[in-house]
């Protein structure tokens, strides 16, 4: 068995002496894992960071087989981001999340919008809000997808500000009005047709709606604690929107 594929390093694993197990981000064949002999070398060291691409070919004798991984760099993201505290937490929080997903089947256009949060965390201010919409189509994908059209008590589709956390789906502001307390805000940027910035406090609210949901969904179900990379990026938003 053999395939070639351009991914994006999410961990890389001491394996052996020389050896690591690298675990790619592939846009046809998904999250993949191999062993890359010489791993721990200097040449490869910088090459095997996450956040950067990389051309792969696989090899194995049998598909369910680990396999061996041979990489050659293609973009160096986690060099540039090094000097940036908070865009830094941005990669790793990106990464981290995306090792959430099965292995070794396609999730196309979760692949592609990974693509653009990465390419936006070089080129954009815009990206914790891209992350957050990220999360979104991460819950999706996963079969936990929220639903933002209507509200859940009424139907209505105007002035959609919260969301249930119980159910996942959206909830008018009339609506909600008596259990505004309990219920979770939904920022502007999450309810489509805002082509403005979102400000800071719109974008907490976005990590705490996702945040919610990825905690029930998917953390506690596998018996996970909340990454510590997210944790941290949302804490470094947090004193950025404090200290504005």
């Amino acid at each position: 068995m053999e395939w070639s594929e351009e991914g994006v390093v999410l961990t890389c694993r001491r394996h052996g002496e020389s050896s690591v197990i690298l675990e790619l981000f592939t846009r046809a064949r998904g999250r993949q894992l191999g062993l890359v002999r010489g791993g721990r070398s200097q040449r490869l060291r910088s090459t095997l960071q996450p956040g950067n691409s990389v051309s792969a070919r696989w090899r194995a004798r049998l598909e369910e087989h680990l396999g061996t991984l041979t990489v050659e760099p293609v973009k160096m993201r986690a060099a540039v981001l090094m000097d940036d505290p908070l865009r830094l937490a941005g990669l790793s929080s990106l990464t981290t999340m995306a090792q959430l997903v099965p292995e070794r089947q396609a999730y196309m256009r979760l692949f592609d919008a990974f693509m653009i949060v990465l390419d936006s965390l070089e080129q954009s201010s815009h990206w914790p809000a891209l992350l957050v919409r990220w999360e979104m189509g991460l819950l999706e994908e996963l079969g936990f997808g929220l639903d933002l059209t209507a509200c859940a008590g009424t139907g209505s589709t105007e002035r959609l500000i919260y969301v249930s956390p119980k159910s996942g789906q959206a909830v008018s502001e009339d609506a909600g009005r008596p259990y505004a307390g309990k219920l979770f805000k939904l920022p502007a940027f999450l309810r489509g047709g805002q082509a403005e910035e979102p400000d800071s406090r719109d974008v907490l609210d976005g990590y705490s709606l996702t945040g919610h949901f990825l905690n029930r969904h998917v953390f506690d179900a596998r018996g996970l604690e909340p990454p510590p990379a997210r944790e941290r990026l949302v804490a470094l938003l947090r004193s950025q929107a404090d200290s504005d």
